[in-house]
């Protein structure tokens, strides 16, 4: 066999028992050819910018950075005033929107402006007057040596030097400003952002003694018979639309009083299901029921979400909003998730044409926990 058999098919053997690439030619090479560092290509040469000749150009950079942070400052002020000033049921109507709050918007313009001009101002600032040299720093221990530490210090204060916030201190001034101020929004999302306390909104609803229970939202009662095992229907009070809304197909013709039906329906919202009466753990579901039929206020109690998902097998409601559970069978007891308190339930029976109503309204606030409930 031949001695070149055993050689590398693209190189041969260093001294050091390797193999070397020579970096010139692509070919197998000595170790003695090859560099013991690449050469440093260096950075394209600096371009200026015309703010960095042109002094004119400069101070128009300048206002323009000025006039958006101002903007930014505007926007922030007009946030705080709308959300003090103006009425939350105030509505107005946009086009492809229908009626929306006129709160809304305007807090929904202020706050994209505020957060426009502090955005554009800073990336204005930073392309035109802010310094664009590009800089190489040579790798080092994590560790540095206290002359490398103060001459860090020297690099902090002469790029806030070059930043020009000496020379134009009415940027800092209102780009301070701005960021400041730009933190009032979010606080007073926090502390009253989530709309006025309830109060006893919540103890009624439109519920009395007598009322038959209709489907929604075709609004026809129901009789016993027709809710089987493991049906559920959403139902609300006869009566609670009125004649304000009944057959309107419109939304864009709703009114204040159509809002008030709103708020009704969705305070007063049902659910109706039916169960072996055998099921039942307590004695309070089948008083309060009829021959195995419950109806339950259907918001949630965390944090008011409709709760729609009914499992016939565990006879268990979701919500589908945060998982939690209820269970039918105790009382709507929470058995999972973040709510505190079963859902109320309606106490119901029949009528005498066996259409099932209401024998008194809900016996406890609905809807989610808040302080001030007892």
């Amino acid at each position: 066999m031949n001695d070149n058999d055993n050689r590398p098919a693209h190189g041969h053997e260093s001294p050091s028992g390797g193999t070397a690439v020579s970096l010139e030619h692509g070919h197998v090479a000595g170790s003695g050819n090859v560099p013991d560092r690449f050469e440093n290509p260096g950075l394209p040469p600096h371009q200026p910018r015309h703010a960095d000749v042109d002094p004119k150009a400069a101070k128009r950079a300048e206002r323009q950075v000025l006039a958006l942070f101002t903007l930014s400052i505007l926007g922030t002020l007009g946030f705080v005033i709308a959300y003090f000033a103006i009425d939350i049921e105030a509505m107005t109507f946009f086009p492809f929107f229908g009626h929306v709050s006129v709160l809304h918007v305007l807090l929904g313009v202020t706050m994209a402006l505020s957060l426009l001009g502090i955005g554009l101002g800073a990336v204005h600032w930073a392309k035109t007057l802010m310094p664009d040299h590009e800089s190489i720093e040579e790798r080092h221990p994590i560790h540095a040596a206290p002359a490398d530490r103060e001459g860090f210090v020297d690099t902090l204060a002469d790029g806030g030097e070059k930043a020009q916030l000496g020379r134009r201190p009415m940027i800092g001034v209102l780009g301070g400003t701005a960021l400041g101020l730009f933190a009032v929004p979010p606080l007073l999302q926090v502390l009253g952002g989530l709309g006025p306390v309830p109060g006893s909104q919540l103890a009624e609803t439109f519920w009395k003694g007598g009322m038959r229970l209709v489907r929604d939202p075709e609004m026809t009662p129901i009789r016993a018979d027709e809710v089987t095992l493991g049906s559920v229907f959403h139902v609300l009070p006869e009566g609670i639309d009125g004649e304000t809304v009944h057959g309107r197909p419109d939304s864009e013709t709703r009114n204040d009083e159509d809002l008030g039906v709103l708020e009704r329906k969705a305070k007063a919202v049902v659910l109706l299901m039916r169960l072996d009466p055998s099921q039942f753990q307590s004695q309070k579901a089948r008083d309060w029921g009829y021959q195995g039929i419950v109806a339950y206020n259907k918001i949630c109690t965390h944090a008011g979400c409709p709760v729609g998902l009914y499992e016939q097998q565990t006879h268990h409601l979701l919500c589908p909003c945060h998982q939690s559970t209820f269970d039918v069978t105790q009382d709507c007891k929470v058995i999972f998730g973040p709510a505190k308190r079963p859902l109320p339930q309606l106490k119901i029976t029949v009528d005498d044409e066996g259409y099932l109503v209401s024998t008194q309204g809900f016996m406890e606030p609905v809807g989610p926990s808040y302080w001030e409930r007892s």
